[in-house]
């Protein structure tokens, strides 16, 4: 009896799988979604697993991006410092500008880095064309690919100032650059032919060096160029580590949630298989018996009974990783639109991992029913039978039948207690598909809430900045921040504008709902090394408040609202005083609120500028009355401010898709596959307890039971269980959430407000643990419909 293939036992267990067919596609279905969630998962926790590091490597990212001024150093000197010591590769010099174009929709885009190479591949720095071509002659560039979106494509034209003799520019291509090394790119001469309306030009030059994995050892290199260069050369530089540092906090969000999902959906493939088996253990005693008695031993018998769990899981694992495969493309190509990943492709050891290990926890989910198969003594087994004991759940029916409901609800609703371990087993598998669905629920609320949050200048409908585009005042305009290149100080700037003429021209403009003044620059901050990012505002800052974690919003003097990660490097708390100083003006500020505030390494501290007697504000955020075109609006109030020397903007929402619509479509996918797993449990537990009691159904009907009475009685079976399982699945996922949500947060260096915790209604729950309901009753339908059809007679001739 020891043989497998074409032996008896291979006989067995082929039998087996063919004859429980509902059992059969149950484990290979909910198989093939256990494995293709967990491929899904598994490979965007690869893709997000320092995204950063895998771009940077296979485009030889530039360690440091350095500006130069080109006449002050020849670009022939510039290309010697490729062979400073320490400089392991080198790529340049390219010419480069700074422009402030004009998007297709005629609103001002911020001020972005232009630089002219003669195609996407270098030394250093190799950009990765995603899409169209490389620029060719002049109108032609190429834009990086973070700014592609339904505003921006292939084809799409951009004035490159709003002054007369703008250029016409289109956009050829769309390229990724790992370091961030420009905005957009033309040809050398294109760059040149536009600098040539401002006389604004200078070098970029893009190295590696041997040593540069802490920020000392890019100061040191830094120095080694500056003394490579006439005094004053160098404009600006700027370090891989501060572009891998914000990449790597926003990948790293996204590793618990999809960590999460994949426990759900292993801790729903060991009930649902456990499940499956137990219930053709259960149903089968009488067949284990006469195996036992023919000669099959009971090592025979588990071996039997796990390869009938086996065979038909394989095929649902072979099935499941070609789906997570086909599935993860389209989320890895948002991903890689995001973060820059190369490869759109799984990685070869996710489809070797996941397999090998779905394969391993179906074998021990369905060895602990096998094992009780196999401790069966023959006579019990014969003996028994497939009838259930007819002791077990009268209690529950004498207990139904007192309940003023019709009889077939009170027979459906005490069915379950004759299987006990049959009915945990469902209201495990609807709790979790509650708990992956209430989970999803609040995620996707609290990434909206997110979205929301985040920096409040980009909501504000018109910037009036006072010093013209290319910014002035104090600190210069807040949106320049979104310039990417190295700082171009050195240059000649226009002279600034009046702060309080163009704040006059903003109150008295029609249309002005609400408007605040802002000033920003680097500063200091006792005991905080380096220099820290200072925003100050000027009048009712409201509209531009960050939410809070805790503590509130500056509200006047002395006042200093900071991050998460301030709190954590200075070892202050809300409440305590610190030394902030501003443009050689230091002012003690008591701390106030903790902000969700990730920007400049989340070291960004917000006050008032009233706090500080010199500061004065360089832009102002305004928002529109309803029905006013904000482009409209700053074209009218830049023809006042202009010859004043200020300039004014609409918004111009020029990035493409975020990370937050990305984990969205991972949240939604991965729960509707676990959800669909809950219901095959649901189903292959309810199609075993219809053919148990197909006789007594039978009895039913020869009495008078109608087929909609059957229907009602089946679904009746597993109201309760859904209600259960709801009521228990609400709860964990909740909870889940509440543990989830901070453990992204502090991955990515920050705290949450209530407005991203806080995310659940109480209509909503409610709704939720309706869901463990609906998802029963889905479940038990096509059994249902099965019961209703079946002949009374043939019912009453099946044993």
């Amino acid at each position: 009896m020891t043989g497998f293939g074409n032996g008896a036992l291979g006989r067995v267990v082929r039998s087996g799988v063919g004859r429980r067919r509902v059992q059969t596609l149950v484990i290979a279905v909910a198989t093939m979604m256990a494995v293709a969630s967990a491929v899904v998962a598994g490979s965007l926790m690869v893709a997000t697993n320092a995204p950063f590091d895998r771009a940077f490597a296979q485009q030889h990212g530039a360690h440091l991006t350095a500006e130069f001024d080109p006449e002050r150093v020849s670009d022939d000197r510039l290309g010697a410092t490729g062979g400073l010591s320490g400089v392991t590769a080198s790529a340049g010099p390219f010419p480069t500008t700074t422009i402030s174009p004009v998007g297709p929709e005629g609103g001002h885009m911020p001020a972005l880095t232009l630089v002219g190479r003669p195609g996407p591949k270098s030394d250093v720095d190799a950009l990765d064309l995603k899409s169209g071509r490389w620029a060719r002659k002049a109108g032609e560039i190429v834009l990086s690919s973070s700014f592609a979106g339904p505003f921006l494509e292939l084809g799409s034209t951009m004035e490159s100032s709003d002054a007369p003799g703008g250029r016409t520019l289109t956009i050829v291509g769309f390229a990724m650059s790992a370091g961030d090394s420009a905005d957009l790119w033309a040809t050398p001469a294109q760059v040149r032919s536009l600098v040539a309306e401002d006389g604004r030009l200078g070098s970029q030059m893009l190295y590696r060096f041997d040593s540069a994995g802490t920020k000392a050892e890019i100061t040191g290199d830094r120095k080694r160029l500056a003394a490579a260069v006439p005094s004053g050369a160098l404009l600006g530089t700027q370090s891989w580590l501060d572009t891998k540092r914000a990449a790597d906090q926003g990948a790293a969000a996204t590793i618990p949630f999809l960590f999460a999902f994949g426990v759900l959906g292993i801790v729903m493939l060991v009930i649902i298989v456990g499940s499956v088996i137990s219930g053709a253990v259960g149903t089968g005693l009488r067949r284990i018996g006469i195996l036992k008695a023919i000669g099959f031993t009971p090592r025979e018998v588990v071996r039997a009974y796990v390869a009938q769990a086996l065979i038909p899981a394989g095929v649902g694992i072979g099935l499941g990783v070609v789906l997570g495969n086909v599935l993860a493309v389209p989320l890895l190509e948002d991903t890689e639109s995001v973060y820059g990943t190369a490869s759109l492709s799984v990685a070869w050891w996710v489809d070797v991992v996941v397999p090998a290990g779905a394969l391993l926890v179906v074998g021990v989910a369905a060895l602990v029913p096998a094992l009780r198969a196999g401790r069966l003594r023959t006579v019990d087994a014969i003996a028994v039978g497939r009838a259930p004991r007819t002791d077990r759940g009268q209690w529950a029916h004498r207990a139904a039948g007192r309940l003023p409901l019709p009889r077939p609800v009170t027979y459906g609703l005490a069915s379950p207690f004759a299987h006990p371990v049959r009915a945990i087993a469902m209201v495990l598998a609807v709790a979790f598909g509650t708990v992956a669905a209430t989970f999803a629920v609040g995620l996707t609320q609290s990434l909206n809430a997110v979205a929301a949050a985040q920096d409040p200048e980009d909501r504000a409908d018109v910037t009036a900045i006072s010093g013209g585009p290319g910014g002035g005042g104090n600190a210069g305009p807040v949106r320049t921040e979104k310039h990417r290149g190295p700082a171009s100080g050195g240059q000649e700037q226009p002279a600034p504008a009046d702060p309080e003429r163009v704040r006059a021209a903003v109150a008295a403009q029609p249309g002005t709902a609400s408007y605040y003044g802002v000033a920003q620059g680097d500063g200091s901050v006792a005991g905080v090394a380096g220099s820290v990012r200072i925003r100050l505002y000027q009048g009712d800052s409201g509209p531009g408040s960050f939410e809070m974690i805790s503590g509130h919003w500056i509200t006047g003097r002395g006042q200093v609202v900071v991050s998460t990660q301030f709190l954590e490097a200075t070892g202050n708390r809300v409440g305590d005083t610190v030394r902030v100083t501003f443009e050689k003006e230091s002012q003690r500020l008591r701390i106030v609120g903790e902000a969700f505030d990730t920007s400049d390494d989340g070291m960004r501290v917000h006050a008032d500028l009233g706090s500080f007697a010199t500061a004065e504000p360089g832009v102002f955020l305004i928002e529109v009355e309803p029905g006013v075109s904000p482009a409209a609006y700053a074209a009218e109030l830049a023809e006042v401010v202009r010859p004043l020397g200020g300039d004014a903007i609409a918004d111009f929402a020029g990035r493409g898709e975020s990370m937050i619509l990305v984990l969205e479509a991972m949240a939604v996918l991965l729960t509707l596959m676990l959800v669909s797993v809950a219901g095959l449990g649901v189903l292959n537990s309810v199609v075993l307890d219809t053919r148990e009691r197909v006789h007594d159904l039978g009895v039913c009907k020869a009495l008078g039971m109608s087929p909609r009475q059957t229907v009602v009685l089946v679904l009746a079976s597993v109201t309760g269980i859904g209600v259960l399982g709801g009521l228990a699945g609400v709860p964990a996922g909740f909870a889940l959430h509440g543990y989830v949500l901070p453990v992204m947060g502090s991955a990515a260096g920050t705290g949450l407000p209530p407005s991203v915790l806080d995310v659940y209604d109480t209509w909503q729950l409610a709704l939720l643990g309706l869901a463990g309901l609906l998802v029963a009753l889905l479940g038990a339908l096509l059994p249902a419909g099965w019961a209703a059809k079946v002949r009374t007679a043939t019912a009453l001739r099946t044993e």
